[in-house]
This record gives C-alpha cells, structure tokens and sequence, in this order.
C-alpha cells in the first residue's frame, strides 16, 4: 500500500472521485500544510491556520498507478485558480499535490508540467508540489460527506 495526498478544492467531491477508484484502498479527508496541530473545520476556514483541505488515498500500486490518481486529480479541478475552486474561496481551497516520496514528487512535477504544456488552460497551473507535512483527519461528518447523503458529486466546474 502507498499514500497520496491532494488538495483540490472541497475535499467532499475530491474525496467521492477518489473512492470510485479500483485500486484505492481508503480516503480520509482532512487538512495539511497549516501551522497549528489538530486544527478544527472551523480553525482552518478562518484563514488563520494556513492549512489545505486535502484528501489522503490508501492504493494499492499493483491496482492502480500514482499516474492514473494524478490525472484523477487535474481532472477534478481546475488548477488555474489560486486559493479558490468554483464559489469557495481561501488558502484551504489552493490546489496542492503533498508528495510522500522523491518518485512522487517527480511523477508530480512532470505531469504538472506535460498538463502546463499541453495547451488545455490559457492560463499557469497555480499547483504547489511540497512534501507531505502531517495529516490531521477532519470532523467524522465530512468523512464520505457526498456518500453519506447520497450525492455522486459537487462538481463547480
């Protein structure tokens, strides 16, 4: 098993994207990146915090590749946008890939840099690649928010 981590936005519908995946093991949504330990939902959208809502992916890279959840994740936002997605606005919604191993961080760095080539956004992809600092697990009610309520997804764009 491996560990990749994203922030794309709301982690709700990042976090129902993820799930749907064969391959990956297990989701958890919460925050990382902020300077305060066990920060609350509502430490981290006060913008005091400077923390990311992120989603951590449990996979099995016999399953499913670290490329296939990369281009998951491009496709679930829009990487233009800085410290927002969609109607949600702040430094918790920045797009942001926490890396967990040196091959990691390469995989990221290229496909971030094959998507800035490709032409599909007129404008820079804003996505910071940085080591993964600690996870802090959100409240459990956003945990499979989506699932819980019977919503496939919340797609802003």
């Amino acid at each position: 098993m491996e560990k990749a981590t994203f922030g794309a936005g709301c982690f709700w519908g990042v976090e129902a994207a993820f799930r749907r995946l064969e391959g990956v093991k297990a989701t958890a949504v919460g925050y990382e990146g902020g300077a305060t330990d066990n920060p609350t939902y509502r430490d981290v959208c006060s913008g005091t915090t400077h923390h990311v809502e992120v989603v951590e992916v449990d996979f099995d890279p016999s399953e499913i590749t670290y490329d296939e959840l990369l281009n998951v994740f491009w496709e679930e936002h829009d990487p233009t946008q800085v410290n927002r997605q969609g109607p949600d606005f702040g430094e918790q919604y920045r797009s942001v890939i926490f890396y967990h191993t040196p091959e990691q961080q390469q995989k990221a760095e290229a496909s971030k840099k094959a998507l800035a080539e490709s032409g599909k956004y007129s404008r820079p992809i804003a996505t910071k690649i940085e080591p993964a600092p600690t996870f802090w697990p959100a409240e459990e009610y956003h945990q499979q928010y989506l699932e819980k309520r019977g919503q496939a997804s919340c797609r802003i764009h």
